[in-house]
């Protein structure tokens, strides 16, 4: 988990051409059933979700370029029907670097219109562009699910896609939701902390107590954790507005443990992609910008 949050975060800060295929060579897919028809694929970055079938197979997201290979070849021991549509659940590169790979082999790639255009307004040109794009939400009837692909505004970014399959009963949140960590606000990408509260409440109504949740980083996780998520969210903002409205700087927030320790303190946090300090200094400036 450490090494995957480390290449995560270094082709977020420097780009996917520092990394070309350094360190992926050590990197295994694994396979992770989830619910009926529905798994999980681990490797570097985001969690890749996977519903098969025989009217081909479905995805959520492609992780990095120099592991297609290596994802094929998992997919293969799941099903030998071609990938026929995959969903990036938003813009990152380590959930959208396979692209352009999987789309010579005539996969149809869909987004929010606003990954298509981050990717299009990427000087790399690394990552290959979603064909088919939605405002709001998008239907796919394919291997007896009734894909619903909806639109959450301005959570991890401002083009993330929560996807809930229905009959298999399983709900994949993209990085709307990290699991037994702090969440990642993109600030520059469009998130806000109110829109990833928005998320996890919208993607909670979707669901039942029964339902599979695959967050976009962490382990599989239960309807009573994804609400516990949620509960965090919530009382991280009240505490950093509560500070804020009692007059106190962005310095002073940021170097407060306490305002954040009830969920995981400095020391727990300090492997994690967001460390303590982060989420504060997220958290305050999410809030400035929304005050302004």
């Amino acid at each position: 988990m450490k090494n995957s949050f480390r290449m995560l975060l270094a082709c977020l800060l420097l780009g996917q051409t520092v990394f070309a295929f350094q360190d992926m060579n050590e990197v295994e897919i694994e396979i992770i059933p989830v619910n009926k028809n529905v798994y999980i694929l681990k490797g570097a970055g985001g969690n890749i979700g996977v519903l098969t079938g025989e009217d081909g197979i479905f995805m959520i997201d492609d992780q990095f370029p120099a592991l297609t290979e290596k994802i094929k070849a998992k997919l293969k021991t799941l099903s030998e029907r071609p990938v026929k549509f995959l969903v990036n659940s938003h813009h990152h590169g380590d959930h959208t670097g396979g692209n352009k790979n999987f789309q010579e082999d005539g996969t149809l790639i869909f987004a929010h219109e606003n990954v298509r255009k981050r990717l299009e307004a990427d000087t790399t040109k690394i990552n290959g562009l979603p064909i088919v794009t939605f405002n709001e939400n998008i239907n796919l009837h394919i291997n007896h699910n009734d894909v619903l692909v909806t639109h959450v505004h301005n959570a991890h970014t401002d083009g993330d896609a929560l996807i809930y399959f229905p009959q298999s009963n399983v709900l994949h949140t993209g990085d709307t939701f990290f699991n037994d960590m702090f969440p990642f606000i993109d600030l520059q990408s469009g998130g806000s902390i109110d829109g990833d509260i928005k998320a996890a409440k919208a993607g909670l109504s979707l669901i039942n107590k029964n339902t599979k949740i695959i967050p976009g980083h962490g382990d599989v996780a239960s309807y009573e954790k994804y609400a516990s998520y949620l509960e965090m969210l919530e009382t991280l903002r009240k505490n950093v507005f509560d500070a804020m409205q009692n007059g106190r700087s962005e310095a002073e927030i940021v170097a407060d443990e306490t305002l954040t320790a009830q969920f995981f303190t400095d020391e727990e946090a300090k492997d994690f992609f967001i460390t303590g300090e982060k989420m504060r200094r997220t958290l305050f400036q999410s809030l400035k910008q929304n005050s302004n």
